[in-house]
């Protein structure tokens, strides 16, 4: 099983996701924004970073990037149910930055879960 970093700031999708991926076995910890992930990254080294895109605090395509730039082996889930700004493709633009995955919200657990173990698979 591996570590998981899930960055949402929705508690309800986050407590959602939490669950999910504990029930697999899957040591998980949360954060509500990109910046207390980022720190929570820096901290200890996760296998799996599940991040939503639109959230305060520091968005989701920054998170990426940080942790394409300073963490080149995590893998990426992004999720998203929109965005701000209509006509903007957040995900397709998680996709550019290196996400090994984008879904889009709302999305079954059992999706996110087989992202979550083609993530981890050797």
């Amino acid at each position: 099983m591996g570590k998981v970093l899930v960055i949402e700031d929705e508690p309800l999708v986050r407590d959602t996701i939490l669950l999910a991926l504990e029930s697999d076995g899957h040591r998980v910890v949360t954060a509500s924004d990109g910046r207390e992930g980022m720190m929570k990254l820096g901290l200890q080294p996760f296998d799996v970073v599940v991040t939503d895109l639109i959230m305060p605090e520091q968005e989701g395509l920054e998170s990426i990037r940080i942790i394409r730039r300073d963490y080149p082996g995590t893998r990426i889930i992004a999720i998203s149910g929109g965005g701000r700004h209509v006509g903007t493709d957040y995900l397709k633009a998680a996709s550019l930055l290196g996400a090994d995955y984008a879904l889009q919200k709302p999305f079954s657990m059992a999706r996110l879960r087989q992202c979550v173990a083609e993530c981890l698979a050797p």
